[in-house]
């Protein structure tokens, strides 16, 4: 099978049912037929009356839909994903219960083989499974090793041949090591020819299947590479699909996301009454400053009441808010989006501080930037140091007083330079929540330092907004209309986000 994490060129075998020992390229994924994606009607709401109560057997159900749409979106918003190999710690408890019962299933296997005469009924069992773990590897245009593989691995051959203490199991063992040779990828061939030494028949057929598990995790990963893009092409229809018949089972699965944008909507009504001009921050716009109110009311349009809701997301608290249903599958990844907007905040004001007492000469002096991470005693450590590399007077007692407590003080999080920093990396974020701002760089004062990072935060909270958009924009519309905005005029031009 080809290598999951590369590209290679294709095998020379011209046969079409020849088995290429290592396929160099990916094949694309079939197209699906058009009625494999249906066409969405208009998202309709839950209505107020109580819901029915599920059986065991239709919550088992749902559950099930409820991963393979999970397993789908990862696969789209989330390049890097593949299944990994699950390693225990050697001294938890799966890790210890595993090894027992593996421990005794193989030295029952051993005392079977060593008995007079050997009782086969374990090795059996195990050849049929790595039989059907091979053939599951096999493309459908292997057909003749398909065949090749039946006739060398005849279970009822292998049966009556262990019945007559005939069985052959190192002849076996290397044509079923010869066949994984052909079928690995690439990575693994090492390991596979690895076996080929290993001369107890237990130890063998022991490590024959920790090989052939992570070739059947290779082909996973394989297979996830191939569909991306036909996953990708139709994620937004699947995903609609699958949560129009979650809401059909779950008619409260929009109460938290209809909570969330009542208070979005609010704190735009709020925002609007307070500054009506919408003014900047250090030349950098405002986050509610887009389509903030309808024209001719006071009323938030759908537009600015999303966006204030994405931008929510940043400050979010766990403890006390639920996060939208919508957002779920997300909440991991705009966690860690949120983690690393405090972190870069911290970060970026720290080195404002310390800009704005040492002075800019010192701060932009090579090197400077990087020894500046850390905070108050080790910040006025380095400065002190770079002082006296570059020849320039010490610190005084009032500015060494000075820097550490005005670094310490940015641990608060009502401290003035936080907050303005923080409020310029969120105006800064809220550009990246339409896709035709995705390349922006317009930073506000203060963030240079910061820049690489901050852009590739930017760039990642707005790929998840813009497919989060494109999903569930009719619902968010559908609850702001009917149940938030419902006096709101419509925006020119908006059926949907």
């Amino acid at each position: 099978m080809p290598n999951p994490g590369e590209e290679t060129p294709p095998s020379d075998c011209s046969d079409p049912e020849s088995v290429p020992c290592r396929p160099r390229k990916a094949r694309q994924a079939q197209e699906s037929h058009d009625g494999d994606v249906p066409s969405l009607c208009p998202p309709q709401l839950p209505t107020s009356s109580p819901p029915r109560v599920l059986s065991m057997a239709e919550l088992l159900e749902t559950a099930q839909e409820v991963s393979k749409m999970t397993i789908a979106h990862e696969i789209v918003v989330n390049r890097d994903f593949k299944l990994q190999e699950v390693n225990f710690s050697p001294n938890s408890l799966e890790s210890r219960v595993k090894e027992t019962l593996h421990k005794a299933f193989w030295d029952s296997l051993k005392e079977q083989l060593s008995a007079s005469p050997p009782d086969y009924t374990h090795v059996i069992q195990l050849l049929q499974e790595i039989k059907e773990t091979i053939l599951s590897l096999l493309l459908p245009r292997h057909s003749r090793l398909r065949g090749q593989i039946e006739e060398a691995l005849d279970m009822e051959l292998i049966r009556q041949e262990a019945e007559h203490g005939a069985l052959d199991i190192p002849n076996l063992t290397m044509y079923i090591l010869g066949t994984m040779a052909m079928l690995c990828a690439p990575v693994r061939d090492e390991e596979v020819q690895r076996l080929r030494g290993v001369t107890d028949p237990v130890q063998l057929l022991r490590e024959i299947f920790q090989v052939l598990d992570l070739m059947k995790m290779d082909m996973v990963n394989f297979t996830i590479q191939s569909l991306r893009p036909h996953l990708q092409d139709h994620s937004v229809q699947y995903e609609q699909k699958k949560f129009q018949e979650l809401l059909v089972k779950l008619p409260n699965s929009l109460d938290h996301t209809t909570e969330w944008l009542h208070k979005a909507a609010a704190e735009v009504s709020a925002s609007s009454l307070s500054s009506p001009s919408h003014p900047e921050v250090h030349g950098s716009p405002a986050p509610l400053s887009w389509g903030a109110v309808s024209r001719s009311s006071s009323t938030p349009s759908p537009t600015s009441v999303l966006n204030q809701g994405y931008m929510n997301l940043l400050r979010w608290e766990p403890s006390i808010e639920k996060y939208p249903e919508t957002l779920l599958m997300d909440q991991a990844r705009l966690q860690e989006v949120q983690l690393q907007v405090n972190q870069l905040t911290i970060i970026a004001a720290v080195l404002l501080v310390s800009s704005s007492v040492c002075g800019s000469a010192l701060f932009s002096s090579p090197g400077f930037r990087e020894a500046l991470l850390d905070i108050s005693n080790h910040v006025h450590q380095e400065v002190s140091e770079s002082l006296l590399q570059l020849g320039y007077p010490a610190f005084t007692s009032d500015k060494s007083a000075s820097l550490k407590g005005q670094i310490r003080s940015i641990a608060e999080e009502d401290n003035a330079v936080r907050s303005v920093i923080e409020q310029r990396i969120h105006s800064f974020l809220s550009l990246h929540l339409s896709p035709s701002a995705q390349n922006s760089r317009s930073l506000p004062k203060g963030l240079a330092p910061i820049q690489e990072e901050l852009l590739e935060v930017s760039h990642r909270f707005g790929s998840v907004i813009h497919h989060n958009r494109q999903v569930y924009g009719p619902y968010y519309l559908a609850i702001l209309k009917k149940v938030v905005l419902p006096g709101a005029e419509p925006e020119a031009g908006i059926d949907s986000f």
